[in-house]
């Protein structure tokens, strides 16, 4: 294959389009850059159209065992280890929170993990990507308002996010090393569902005070951050359609992000850009920590206050649980469904930060 560049010509319109998705100022020049330009496009788009495509299955027709099969299905494809916790094995590891979200449905709960191995360096940095993977979310006892209820299908799309990058990684094999840690769960109203009041114990034994069973994602990524950490995570990212309150930030035009970690933060932030994906960091000031603060417990899962700061305070609950790992929270609650086509982006399911994370994790691939 000839080089346009050697040969003089201009860069055809979709290599160089190709090129600045995966941050490179101009086409490639040589067979083995178109190669890997093409493999990494391919990749991203399979990537991107998995995340949607699982985004909009109706909820009948995906609940968080139809996940977990999903999970074990891509994971026997890329040759890569899958664990899935039954809510019997949910209870025995303590993971409370994830057990109290799911116990009102007649959709058990699942806790899933997928590890991927990219090199083999002993004591090697293990990116943890944590995903929200809440299957149908009524508000549980603090019902929704019905009208737009049905998007709630779209609950699930940090943890379509993330079955989506399996794509991404077991195709471009990028030398890092990663686990993806799913909570799956329906939060329904029922006899049996958690309640306004209650008090539960997560996986490392800390208490939450539920103060809104609306505010159920946060509490199942509790256990979800804690369990990657557990599996050797020595960094976070979760993702999760978390809050309506960054729907009132950025409307459905930017994913927040909140952090404990300036340097990892920026280089997620510089991954959003070369991806064409708009992200904007949130503050972490210690007033927003305090508005966390429970009389009888460690943390409460609300604030108490109209929901102020309710984007910020929802990511930093999960960061109480991240504690001193590096940790950054992508808050998709305005961009992972869209109620009209943009760009290239169709009704429905968008799979946004697909192409953020595939680019934080396997830039080297396509920089050669």
């Amino acid at each position: 294959m000839p080089s346009y560049a050697a040969a003089g010509g201009a860069q055809p319109p979709a290599l160089r389009e190709v090129a600045l998705l995966h941050g490179r100022a101009e086409a490639p020049d040589t067979l083995a850059g178109l190669e890997r330009a093409i493999l990494a496009a391919e990749a991203l788009a399979l990537a991107t159209n998995v995340a949607r495509d699982l985004t909009n299955l109706p909820g009948n027709y995906l609940v968080p065992e139809t996940l977990a099969r999903e999970a074990q299905a891509l994971a026997a494809r890329y040759g890569l280890e899958c664990t899935v916790l039954d809510e019997h094995g949910i209870r025995e590891q303590g993971m409370g929170g994830l057990e109290a979200v799911g116990k009102g449905s007649v959709n058990p709960p699942r806790m899933i993990a997928v590890r991927y191995r990219g090199t083999a360096e002993e004591n090697a940095d293990v990116i943890g990507l944590v995903g929200k993977g809440i299957t149908f979310d009524t508000g549980g006892i603090s019902l929704k308002k019905p009208e737009g209820m049905e998007e709630m299908i779209s609950d699930m799309g940090g943890a379509a996010v993330l079955l989506g990058l399996i794509h991404a990684l077991g195709r471009l094999k990028p030398p890092v090393n990663a686990v993806i840690v799913i909570p799956a769960a329906e939060n329904m109203p029922s006899g049996s569902a958690f309640k306004p009041g209650d008090v539960i114990t997560a996986m490392n034994g800390q208490t939450i005070e539920v103060l809104n069973t609306d505010a159920e994602g946060r509490i199942v990524l509790a256990d979800g951050v804690l369990y990657a950490k557990a599996l050797g995570a020595t960094r976070l990212i979760d993702v999760a359609t978390l809050t309506g309150a960054v729907l009132v930030c950025f409307g459905d035009v930017a994913t927040g992000a909140v952090a404990n970690n300036e340097p990892m933060l920026q280089e997620l932030l510089s991954a959003a850009k070369r991806a064409g994906e708009k992200v904007w960091p949130l503050p972490n000031y210690p007033e927003y920590h305090d508005m966390l603060k429970s009389q009888v417990a460690d943390i409460r899962n609300s604030t108490s206050r109209d929901r102020w700061a309710g984007s910020i305070t929802g990511g930093l609950f999960i960061g109480f649980f991240a504690g001193e790992t590096p940790w950054v929270h992508l808050d998709t609650g305005g961009t992972a469904w869209l109620w009209s086509e943009r760009g290239t982006e169709p009704v429905g399911g968008t799979g946004a930060m697909v192409r953020t994370l595939s680019g934080y994790l396997c830039r080297s691939v396509w920089n050669g």
